[in-house]
């Protein structure tokens, strides 16, 4: 099979198409053909090496996916199944390849409605959002939920999701993706570039923190007492943790993971209509190194994927 093999760390050249042996699936496994691939700006910092997550060149990257099962080593699943999932992270699924072996408990089925690219877009970010508003937050009817960089790939569905839970939406995000943030059902919109958002919000329950640094810093400003900052980035920061305790409010950091009810529960408010993912672009999988260049430009609107 082909699949997106580096050697060495380094700019988007490094991924080169490889012939590997295909997988062979272990019991409570699947044998996936891959029809889709997200990508997340992870993986262009693990090809850079800019920290060792997956040790040493050589290895595949890649961990959203979406596929038809070829081969089923379980009773989850049956060949011809169509699933979606992020297996195994944080170890290496090696799903930039024509085929991944995957444990099927990392895997749901994939709703008709929902293309194959789409969904490989969805697992990470979707099950991000999810830990944070719904498992580690408890959102519920009526919340104020500040959700920072709402055009990205975290932020655009975190604001769908918080909606479906009842809650009063604000966003930080880019002048140019207002009407983008707003269709997805944001309430107020914070262009960040001209306005301060510490100033602009208060009294909030939750905030979903995907950027860290001074942002999570100063999101303590805008939480009502016992309010809720939830960060991706900033959760082994213990002196900030500190200063969020001593002020009455919480502290929390996402640790994603490949979370079957969670992915259930992402698909079901696909089935209602309360959930989309917006892919800004696809590429052929032999054009990774272009859709690299794209992650490193930064700035991204929704998520890129790649195709089989």
């Amino acid at each position: 099979m082909r699949a997106l093999t580096q050697h060495t760390f380094g700019g988007p050249e490094v991924l080169a198409v490889e012939d590997v042996p295909v997988p062979r699936p272990l019991p409570t496994e699947v044998l996936l053909r891959v029809r889709a691939i997200g990508l997340n700006p992870l993986e262009a910092r693990l090809r850079a090496g800019e920290f060792p997550l997956l040790g040493q060149p050589p290895f595949i990257l890649g961990w959203d996916v979406s596929g038809v099962v070829e081969e089923a080593v379980t009773w989850r699943f049956r060949p011809g199944d169509e699933v979606f999932g992020m297996p195994l992270f944080p170890r290496a699924a090696h799903t930039y390849a024509e085929y991944v072996a995957a444990p099927a408990l990392h895997l749901v089925r994939k709703p008709a409605s929902l293309p194959h690219v789409e969904a490989a877009a969805l697992a990470t970010v979707g099950l991000t959002a999810w830990h944070g508003l719904v498992d580690l937050a408890g959102v519920g009817e009526g919340d104020r939920v500040l959700i920072h960089a709402g055009g990205g790939g975290v932020g655009h569905v975190a604001i769908q999701i918080a909606k479906a839970l009842g809650a009063y939406v604000l966003t930080t995000a880019a002048a140019g993706k207002r009407t983008f943030v707003e269709s997805l059902g944001a309430d107020e919109v914070i262009d960040y570039a001209s306005t301060d958002f510490a100033q602009a919000c208060r009294a909030v329950d939750v905030v979903l923190d995907t950027l860290g640094g001074e942002t999570a810093a100063r999101s303590l400003d805008v939480l009502r007492p016992g309010g809720h900052l939830v960060t991706a980035v900033a959760d082994e920061d213990t002196e900030l943790a500190a200063r969020y305790e001593a002020a009455g409010r919480r502290f929390s950091g996402i640790a994603v993971d490949p979370d079957p009810v969670a992915l259930r529960g992402l698909v079901a408010l696909v089935e209602r209509g309360a959930l989309r993912v917006h892919v800004a672009q696809t590429y052929p999988f032999a054009r990774v190194a272009d859709a690299h260049r794209r992650l490193d430009s930064g700035h991204l609107t929704g998520k890129l994927a790649l195709t089989l």
